[in-house]
């Protein structure tokens, strides 16, 4: 999709994302999609469960399928990404603080808030249901003060509350009318701009689609348009499925397809992409897990004779990657900051560090509440060190990668030149120019030599990119 048509489609938009109603008024016996729901929210709360990655389980265990599973996961991710404006509204209408609820009534009172104000499941249906299930799961008491609370909930509806709820500071404005935290809004105001921090907001705010990945050597895009999927904006191995579980369909379910974001395989192209000086045999990705830019690295390296060395720190990430590399690529249980070889063994290196994930708030939605400015100082060594390793690891005339899947500056460009201003062996390369000869449509990158991702500007996640040549 154009960079301009994406930007109209999320100001059309807003932040209401309401379902159709009669997708949303149809129940299951004893309401199991509710309750499934709920127990998503509690996992999320008391397991630090990511949603993205328990819910299509608890689905398939209480066989929810077709409307129940596409309302099961609305309620879910709706109740996650609104939370910090459903709290703020709920403090409106409770008699104590949302902070002072009980943590599994907090939940409720946050999935009967989000039907309330953002689906259309009619208001008196919001509320029994709501209240039928806080009665099932913590007694009559509760669920009166369910009811009561509700009822005062639907007295306004969604932009009436914000208008009684939002701060009037900027900051404070944003982060309850687009439900992140307080500081997260400022990290990304520093990095995208004023004039562009409620387009990004709100696109977090959006669910997004399925994108699927051909891994070459062993898919095609065309396999996978037969099968209903469209061409990508960008990627040429990429192609978004309108409808459907992924799941279902072969390439995926063989493991010669798989779902990952077009920002994603991007920066992996991009590193395959740059031409490097001499002898092109020996790849690494540093930090694999969980394998998606591993899968495609090592298809591109089996096309030119090369072969993918991937390393991960945790043995069930390294199994991960296992399972969707092509044949022949090594896979090494290691702690990338020690390596397990030695100096300038490899032509090209990706690091894809840990970070907090800021750049993928739409697809785990959860995260925003879990991470703290702490996270990211405690980040910022082990990236340093990573890309410290990454480049000590690639021979004179091979080229790095440094990859995040966040855009706070702290964790992309900052590091990036903290680690190059004690090394006089590294040339920048300019990552814009070279992504868009592996995309030429992409735009709104940045002036260039880093790239930066954007989920409003092109419906990926916010992936950073920093491509490294080492000179000596």
């Amino acid at each position: 999709m154009p960079e301009q048509r994406r930007r109209s489609a999320h100001r059309n938009r807003g932040h209401d994302n309401r379902r159709p109603a009669r997708q949303a008024q149809r129940r299951t016996p004893g309401d199991a999609v509710r309750k499934a729901v709920y127990d998503v929210l509690r996992a999320v709360d008391t397991r630090d469960a990511y949603a993205n990655l328990l819910l299509p389980k608890v689905l398939r265990e209480r066989g929810l399928g077709g409307r129940d599973a596409a309302l099961a996961t609305e309620l879910t991710y709706g109740t996650l990404r609104g939370r910090g404006t459903y709290d703020a509204i709920l403090d409106m209408c409770s008699d104590r603080p949302v902070n002072q609820i009980d943590a599994p009534l907090r939940d409720l009172l946050r999935l009967g808030t989000h039907q309330l104000l953002r689906t259309r499941i009619p208001a008196h249906a919001a509320v029994s249901t709501t209240v039928d299930l806080v009665r099932s799961v913590a007694g009559p008491g509760q669920a009166k003060f369910a009811n009561a609370v509700l009822r005062r909930v639907t007295t306004r509806d969604l932009p009436g509350w914000l208008v009684i709820v939002a701060p009037e500071d900027e900051l404070g404005r944003l982060s309850v009318t687009y439900s992140h935290p307080r500081w997260v809004v400022s990290a990304l105001r520093d990095a995208v701009g004023k004039d562009e921090i409620e387009d990004l907001l709100a696109a977090d705010n959006e669910r997004p689609g399925v994108t699927l990945v051909a891994r070459p050597g062993r898919a095609s895009v065309d396999e996978l348009y037969e099968l209903g999927a469209g061409p990508a904006a960008y990627s040429p191995y990429g192609a978004y499925l309108p409808e459907g579980d992924p799941g279902e369909l072969a390439p995926v379910r063989e493991g010669r397809a798989g779902v990952q974001d077009e920002g994603s395989q991007l920066v992996a192209l991009a590193l395959a992409a740059v031409p490097v000086e001499g002898p092109d045999a020996r790849w690494l990705d540093l930090c694999a897990g969980p394998g998606g830019k591993a899968a495609l690295l090592s298809g591109l390296a089996g096309q030119r004779d090369a072969r993918l060395v991937a390393c991960d720190v945790q043995p069930h990430r390294a199994e991960l990657v296992r399972k969707v590399v092509s044949p022949g690529t090594a896979v090494l249980v290691a702690d990338g900051t020690r390596p397990a070889w030695k100096p300038e063994s490899f032509d090209r290196v990706l690091v894809d560090v840990p970070c907090t994930g800021l750049g993928a708030l739409r697809r785990r939605p959860e995260a925003r509440w879990r991470r703290t400015p702490q996270n990211v100082a405690e980040l910022g060594p082990l990236q340093r060190d990573l890309l410290r390793t990454a480049l000590d690891s690639v021979r004179p005339g091979g080229v790095v990668a440094y990859v995040t899947c966040s855009p706070h500056l702290a964790e992309t460009r900052v590091v990036v030149d903290d680690v190059l201003r004690s090394r006089q062996d590294v040339q920048r390369l300019d990552s814009v120019d070279v992504l868009t000869q592996v995309a030429p449509h992409l735009s709104g990158l940045g002036a260039g030599p880093y790239a930066q991702f954007w989920p409003h500007r092109h419906g990926t996640d916010a992936m950073f990119l920093a491509l490294l040549r080492r000179t000596a």
